[in-house]
């Protein structure tokens, strides 16, 4: 299988609202040239963080068209597919490939949970009906389900379609190392959680990290300067930015932090989110404005 072989940082893109909640497609266009601008390797769609779970089929195919054209071939698309029923995984996962998504990322059924055999039932059906590569996104607080690095390992070698593996089952640095063991660092390992690990990850083999959309020009600078062997100025980089990265990953509501960043930065309109999606309260607006006033104020030199 021939593919765009993917590494570096991957925010997963918000979905942009209007305050009365329907797409806003004028600030998405605008966050994902943004973020292009501010280095992105590639593009995450439809994760947690752009609140997939609230669009319909409809908005989906809406926004993938138009983030396509946007993006115009310069970065890699990974398009989030997973679904609770194995057949509908798949439909969208061919028309994620045929709107023009260059990899997949997916997460188990999660409703009606399946043993092992059954979720490689699942990720084979799915890679057998498209030519993109899979990313499994292991994601067990999310899904309730866990899938050992043995399990990892097996999909390895039983589904060619399957070259990536988000890994987001903590402790996450362990894991990495489990896997590259049980696999021969034949899956390409992905970080996640905002970034949370994401240094610790980069040390244990990790080839990228998909954050939410609002740091991304400092994450890009972290993964540069750790590229580069320049790894104390990573880490003083990397640690100012974590009140913020841990702020952004109290449950639920990270995403509407993350569009409160992106407003006041003037780069979307509206920080609406969508039911269930959490709002932060005041309090938790002032905190936020704190940590962004304190990341700005601080000297981040390194390029």
């Amino acid at each position: 299988m021939d593919h765009r072989e993917l590494q570096g940082v991957y925010p997963i893109l918000v979905t942009t609202f209007n305050d009365d909640g329907t797409l806003d497609l004028e600030s998405q266009r605008q966050l994902i040239h943004y973020l292009l601008e501010e280095g992105a390797h590639g593009l995450g769609l439809f994760g947690n963080a752009s609140e997939g779970y609230t669009l319909s089929g409809g908005e989906r195919r809406q926004l993938l068209e138009m983030i396509v054209r946007e993006v115009n071939g310069r970065v890699p698309l990974v398009a989030s597919s997973g679904h609770t029923g194995t057949m509908v995984a798949v439909e969208m996962s061919r028309e994620s490939e045929d709107l023009g998504a260059d990899a997949l990322m997916v997460l188990p059924p999660y409703y009606l949970k399946t043993d092992g055999d059954g979720l490689i039932h699942y990720y084979g059906d799915i890679a057998a009906a498209v030519k993109i590569p899979v990313m499994v996104q292991d994601a067990p607080v999310l899904t309730n389900v866990v899938m050992p690095p043995a399990l990892l390992a097996r999909m390895s070698r039983e589904i060619p379609g399957v070259h990536y593996v988000k890994v987001e089952a903590q402790p996450t640095s362990p894991k990495f190392s489990a896997v590259n063991r049980e696999t021969g660092a034949k899956l390409v390992l992905f970080g996640g959680l905002n970034g949370n690990f994401f240094l610790e990850e980069l040390a244990r083999g990790s080839r990228g990290v998909m954050p939410g959309s609002d740091m991304i020009g400092l994450f890009v600078r972290v993964w540069n300067c750790w590229q580069h062997g320049r790894r104390e100025e990573a880490w003083d980089i990397f640690t100012h930015m974590l009140p913020l990265i841990r702020f952004e990953l109290q449950p639920g509501l990270g995403v509407s932090a993350m569009k409160l960043n992106l407003k006041a930065a003037g780069i979307i309109k509206s920080a609406r989110v969508r039911h269930p999606t959490s709002t932060l309260d005041r309090e938790a607006v002032n905190e936020l404005e704190f940590l962004r006033r304190r990341l700005a104020s601080q000297s981040l030199t390194a390029r």
